[in-house]
C-alpha cells in the first residue's frame, strides 16, 4: 500500500479511459514490439481505433464474434505473442466460456480489455449496461482483474498488464473521466493506493467511482470526519495486507462501485475482513438489480452512486462502529 503524494487534480476533465488505452498502445508499440489487439468490430467505441491507424499489421479485426476472438486470441498467445482483446464489457460475458477455457485454463498471455462498464452506457440501457462483470471475472481461476481510476492511471495500467505474463480482465470506460492523479504517480498489480489519510473510516473504490468517493470525503471531512480514501484498483490479487492494515486503524468501511453489490468490490473487501480483521462495512454499489435507459448521472443518482450515498453510509458505519464499541 502507498500514499498518495502526488497533488490531487480531481475537477479537472480527461480523455475516457478508452480512449487513453487506446493511446497507450500506440506509445508502447514500439517498446513492446510482440503484442497484438484484436477487436470485435468496435475499435471506435474500444479506443483502439488509435492503435488501428497506427499500426494496422499489429491489429485484428474479428467482427462481430467476440467468442470466437477470445478462442482466437487464446491460439495466437499461444505462440508467445501478448494479445490484447478488446470489447464492451456486456460482451466479455458472452464470450465468458471461451476467456475462461481458451485463456485462462490453458494460462495464456492474453489482456481482455472491456469498455463501456457499469450505468455509463447510459441510454442504451439494461441491455448493455454490465454490473455483473468483475464478480464473473473474479470468479475465474488465475484471472488477474483490474478496474483503473482515471486516464493516466489507465495508461499505466495498460503497461503493467502487458508486462504481467498471465491472462488479465481489466475495465476501460466510456465517459469523460476526472483526472486524478498527476505524472508522478505510479502503478504497480495488486497494490492498493492511499489517495487521502484519515483515521475515522475507509472508504474503498475502484474505477469511476474513485473521484466521486473523493468528493464524499471533502463534505465528511467539513463535518469533523476524516475518511481514508483507498484506491483498490487492483481486485485480484487483493491487497490484503493493506485493508487489514485500514481495518485496525480506522474500524469500519465504505465501499463504492458502479457494479452490483454481490461479487465485485464490496465481496473483495468483505471477504478479506471477514477472514482477517472483522469491523462494520457499507457498501455502495447497483442493489442486485438491473439498470434501464437514462444519462449516466441521472443513473447514478437513481441507483444510489454518489458522493452523497458514499456520505450517508459512511455515517451509517461509523454510527455502527461506535455502538459495536460501546
Amino acid at each position: 500500500m502507498t500514499d498518495a503524494n502526488a497533488p490531487q487534480l480531481i475537477g479537472m476533465a480527461g480523455d475516457s479511459l478508452r480512449e487513453a488505452f487506446g493511446k497507450a498502445l500506440v506509445s508502447l508499440a514500439d517498446q513492446y514490439p510482440d503484442f497484438v489487439v484484436l477487436d470485435a468490430d468496435i475499435a471506435g467505441g474500444t479506443g483502439t481505433h488509435h492503435f488501428r491507424k497506427a499500426r494496422p499489421d499489429r491489429f485484428y479485426q474479428c467482427g462481430i464474434a467476440e467468442q470466437n476472438m477470445m478462442a482466437m486470441a487464446g491460439g495466437m498467445a499461444s505462440t508467445g505473442m501478448p494479445v490484447f482483446v478488446t470489447t464492451f464489457a456486456v460482451f466479455c460475458l458472452r464470450a465468458l466460456e471461451q476467456a475462461r477455457l481458451s485463456i485462462a485454463y490453458a494460462d495464456r498471455n492474453v489482456k481482455i480489455v472491456a469498455s463501456h462498464p457499469g450505468l455509463e452506457v447510459g441510454p442504451d440501457g439494461a441491455s448493455a449496461q454490465c454490473l455483473e462483470d468483475l464478480a464473473a471475472y473474479r470468479a475465474v481461476p488465475g484471472m488477474t482483474v483490474v478496474s483503473p481510476a482515471d486516464p493516466h492511471e489507465m495508461a499505466l495500467a495498460t503497461e503493467a498488464v502487458l508486462r504481467y505474463n498471465g491472462p488479465v480482465y481489466m475495465r476501460s470506460g466510456r465517459s469523460p473521466a476526472e483526472r486524478i492523479y498527476d505524472a508522478s504517480h505510479t502503478f504497480e498489480l495488486g497494490k492498493a493506493h492511499i489517495l487521502r489519510s484519515g483515521n475515522d473510516v475507509t472508504l474503498v473504490a475502484c474505477g469511476s467511482m474513485v473521484s466521486r468517493v473523493l468528493a464524499a470525503a471533502r463534505t465528511l471531512a467539513a463535518s469533523g470526519i476524516q475518511a481514508r480514501v483507498v484506491n483498490l484498483a487492483t481486485l485480484k490479487p487483493v491487497d490484503r495486507e493493506a485493508l487489514v492494515t485500514c481495518a485496525r486503524e480506522t474500524g469500519c468501511f465504505v465501499t463504492a462501485e458502479d457494479h452490483n453489490i454481490h461479487g465485485g468490490l464490496g465481496s473483495v473487501v468483505a471477504e478479506v475482513l471477514a477472514q482477517h480483521a472483522p469491523c462494520p462495512l457499507e457498501m455502495v454499489g447497483v442493489r442486485d438489480t438491473f439498470g434501464e435507459s437514462g444519462e449516466p448521472d441521472e443513473l447514478r443518482v437513481k441507483y444510489g452512486l454518489t458522493p452523497e450515498a458514499v456520505v450517508a453510509a459512511a455515517n451509517k458505519v461509523i454510527a455502527r462502529k461506535r455502538e459495536a464499541a460501546s
